[in-house]
C-alpha cells in the first residue's frame, strides 16, 4: 500500500509519500515548508502529494497534528502552537484540493500507531506509548486499535497531578507531565538547585538558571555530575509513580517511551523501576514491558503515513 503524509507542526509542516507493508514502512519522498497559514502551507504542499498520487497510485492520506483537534470531523480545534489554524477543516480541505480521502489525529496517536505497526509495539495487542519531549503526550493501543475516548482526549495522562508541589506542565504544578518532559526536567533541575546553599557547578557551567536544558543536564550526568543525577533519579522516581498508575488501570503488555527517554533512560530507569517494584500490582507490572521508541528518524512523517491507513473504510 502507497500512502501519503501530512505531518502539521508549529514550526514547519511535511507531506510525505510512503509504501506501508505488514511490520515495516519505506519513506519514499519528502517535502517542508515552513508552517504559516492553513491555506498558504497546504497550497505548497499539495502539489507534490497530487503528483505522489499519481505516481505511485496513492488513495489515503494521514494527518499528524498536535491537539486539541476533532478525529471525528476533521477539524484542527485549538492547538496552542498553531493559533492560525484554529477551526480550519484540513481533511475537508485536502480532499477538495486533491481528491484524497484523509484522517486527521492526535500526533501522539499516531506515533503510537506507528509505534505500534512498525516500532517498539509491533506483537502487542494492549500498548501505552509516551512522547516524554516538549511535552508528555500518550496514545494507548487497546485490544488491537487505538483508543481516542468520547471526545478523543483519552491518554492524556502528562494532566495528572503526582505531587502537590513541583514544576509546572500542562498548566499543572506537581503533573506528570511537570516531572517528566524536556522542559519539565530543565525546571525541575532549577527547582532543586535553588534549595541549595550554593548553585550546582554544573548549571553555573551552563551560563546559570536561564540557561539550563535537559540536554545540558543528560550530558552533566553522563560525565558523572552528581546533582545532574539527582535531577535524573528524582524525574525517574516520579516517572515510575506515573507508570504505576498506568499499569494498574491499563494493564498494557509494553509500554514504549520516546524523548528522553529514548536517549537516556539509563539516567532514569534504575529510580522509575524501584517505584514500579513498590507501587504498582506485581501482576500486572509482571507483563508489562518498558522499552524506548524505535522510530527516531523521521518519526513525524511515519506517524502520519501510519495512519493512512485508517481513511480507507
Amino acid at each position: 500500500m502507497y500512502a501519503i503524509g501530512f505531518d502539521i507542526g508549529g514550526t514547519k509542516c511535511a507531506v510525505s509519500v510512503g509504501e506501508l507493508n505488514q511490520g515495516s514502512i519505506c519513506v519514499l519522498g519528502r517535502l517542508e515548508v515552513p508552517t504559516t497559514t492553513p491555506h498558504e502551507t497546504l497550497d505548497a504542499l499539495l502539489p507534490q502529494a497530487i503528483e505522489w498520487k499519481k505516481q505511485y497510485g496513492a488513495l489515503a492520506a494521514g494527518i499528524s497534528c498536535g491537539g486539541p483537534l476533532d478525529s471525528a470531523t476533521g477539524v484542527i480545534v485549538s492547538p496552542p502552537n498553531l493559533p492560525l489554524w484554529h477551526g480550519f477543516a484540513i481533511v475537508d480541505y485536502i480532499k477538495e484540493k486533491s481528491g484524497l480521502v484523509s484522517v486527521l489525529e492526535n500526533d501522539a496517536n499516531a506515533c503510537a500507531v506507528a509505534e505500534w505497526k512498525f516500532g517498539a509495539g509491533q506483537g502487542t495487542r494492549n500498548m501505552v506509548f509516551f512522547t516524554f519531549g516538549t511535552g508528555l503526550g500518550a496514545g494507548l493501543i487497546l485490544d488491537g486499535k487505538l483508543y481516542s475516548g468520547t471526545g478523543g482526549n483519552a491518554g492524556e495522562f502528562g494532566h495528572i497531578r503526582l505531587a502537590k508541589t513541583g514544576p509546572v506542565g500542562y498548566g499543572k504544578e506537581g503533573s506528570f507531565e511537570g516531572f517528566c518532559s524536556g522542559g519539565g526536567i530543565a525546571r525541575l533541575a532549577v527547582m532543586m538547585a535553588k534549595r541549595r546553599k550554593s548553585m550546582p557547578k554544573c548549571i553555573a557551567d551552563m551560563g546559570g538558571y536561564e540557561s539550563v536544558t535537559t540536554k545540558k543536564l543528560a550530558e552533566a550526568a553522563f560525565a558523572g555530575d552528581r546533582f545532574a543525577k539527582q535531577v535524573f533519579q528524582k524525574s525517574g522516581e516520579m516517572l515510575g509513580r506515573g507508570l504505576s498508575l498506568v499499569i494498574d488501570i491499563v494493564n498494557p503488555e509494553r509500554i514504549v517511551i520516546g524523548g528522553v527517554f529514548m536517549r537516556s533512560g539509563e539516567l532514569l530507569i534504575p529510580a522509575m523501576q524501584k517505584v514500579i517494584d513498590r507501587e504498582a500490582l506485581s501482576d500486572s507490572a509482571r507483563v508489562c514491558e518498558i522499552v524506548p521508541a524505535k522510530l527516531s528518524e523521521n518519526v513525524g512523517d511515519i506517524a502520519a503515513l501510519a495512519i493512512a491507513e485508517g481513511a480507507i473504510v
